[in-house]
């Protein structure tokens, strides 16, 4: 018995879940709003949860041939420049924890799961298709999907005609909702409030190493700790590229829900003026060094949820959640994407029970939310607490290096994280 999931998105969430649910022997249809499969530039860290996720799936090969593999992760003081803790990544992890820790541009992470899924005879994506809505009969679950307006040339009386474009019913077994922060089918299903806004901004860039002196390039993961901020830089793109952001505290006055913004660099250099010379240098000659095509950084205000209070946020009937329109997060913990990841693959693991009728497809997503929830909660609040650490000032700032000195590589390392996830049933 063949089942069909809907998936809504087709950002990393909805790409890893279209590959782990149609592994899973399920029919898969996924919904795109935009006209093509992107992602922004900007970076991302894979800690061993996932890396072992995405060889699990076979990808291994294609990560290496995009990915950066860091041997340490260094923590500095923002201000002085003095190192506070150091973690061992490399071999150390992949001795721990059965994976390495990877490093990897946006885009390319997304182009990888992407590659995986057109390989795949059981997916179908559907691009300039916008979810509109859901209906849940208990029998089956019908997506509301309109297809996204295309301009038309104009006329010959100069004006553009009307493109229709009709509300498609899709009808399925179960309905992922992986659109992302400002999630539709979260929308319809909670009907809770909209994602916070956290009053903090990052900066983002990257650019090749070769655009950056010789003493600035990195082949680490580097976090600079200073007062109401703090900056992390890695090598991406099997080290030739580096990704540094610079997260601040601070809001803007336009529209949350784009959330790539154009940023001032003249900003950015006046916010990271109390730093150190070696860290100022750099984000200068990353502003020197910058793409020719646009500007060299991005601004991104950082919007959140609290973290979760129980399974039904996570999935209801036929309809779950996955990824940030479930639980987003800050990046505090640079598990974001991890997330969505490790959600995808639980969807898998419980969704390929499905095929056998004994079960229904309701148990089997409310076993997925069980699963789910309070891992999602534990590294909302991880993160969040986090940035309270980052950013501290006076005496917190003053406990926590001290802290970070003495006892280093226990306070960097997380085996609850990194290690392997338990399942609640």
């Amino acid at each position: 018995m063949t089942r069909q999931a809907l998936i809504a998105g087709g950002g990393i969430g909805g790409l890893a879940a279209a590959l782990a649910v149609s592994r899973a022997g399920w029919d898969v249809r996924l919904y795109e709003r935009t006209p093509v499969f992107s992602e922004v530039g900007a970076g991302v860290q894979l800690g061993p949860n996932v890396v072992r996720l995405l060889r699990g799936w076979g990808l291994q090969d294609a990560l290496a041939r995009v990915a950066a593999f860091p041997n340490r992760l260094q923590v500095r003081d923002a201000l002085s420049g003095r190192e506070l803790g150091v973690l061992p990544l490399g071999e150390r992890a992949l001795q721990k924890y059965g994976a390495h820790y990877a490093t990897i541009h946006r885009a390319d992470l997304h182009a990888l799961l992407l590659e995986a899924v057109q390989a795949r005879a059981n997916v179908w994506l559907n691009l300039n298709s916008a979810v509109a809505g859901y209906a849940d009969s208990g029998r089956e679950v019908t997506l509301q999907v309109k297809a996204v307006a295309v301009a038309r040339p104009e006329d010959a009386t100069g004006a553009q005609p009307a493109l229709l474009a009709p509300l498609l019913k899709v009808e399925g077994d179960a309905l992922i909702g992986a659109d992302g922060l400002w999630s539709r089918i979260r929308q319809q299903m909670l009907s809770d409030a909209p994602p916070r806004v956290t009053g903090h901004l990052a900066y983002r860039a990257m650019l090749p190493q070769t655009s950056l002196p010789a003493r600035l390039r990195s082949r680490q993961v580097t976090v600079w700790l200073g007062p109401k901020l703090h900056v992390v830089h890695y090598p991406v793109r099997g080290g030739e590229w580096l990704n540094v952001v610079v997260i601040v505290q601070g809001n803007v006055a336009e529209d949350l829900q784009s959330w790539d913004h154009n940023a001032n660099a003249a900003d950015l250099q006046e916010a990271i003026r109390p730093t150190t010379a070696l860290l100022r240098d750099l984000i200068q000659a990353v502003t020197d060094g910058g793409h020719r095509d646009g500007p060299s950084w991005r601004l991104w205000p950082l919007c959140d949820r609290p973290p979760m209070t129980s399974a039904r946020q996570h999935a209801q009937g036929r309809v779950a959640l996955l990824g940030d329109a479930a639980h987003p997060m800050r990046p505090y913990l640079a598990q974001g994407a991890g997330m969505a990841i490790e959600d995808a693959a639980e969807l898998g693991a419980v969704l390929a029970q499905a095929l056998d009728p004994a079960f229904d497809v309701q148990t089997l997503l409310q076993r997925y939310a069980l699963n789910r929830w309070q891992r999602n909660a534990r590294v909302q609040a991880g993160a969040m607490r986090n940035g309270r650490v980052f950013h501290a000032e006076g005496p917190l700032r003053w406990a926590r290096d001290a802290s970070m000195k003495l006892l280093g590589e226990r306070l960097l390392d997380m085996p609850w994280l990194y290690g392997a996830v338990h399942r609640v049933v």
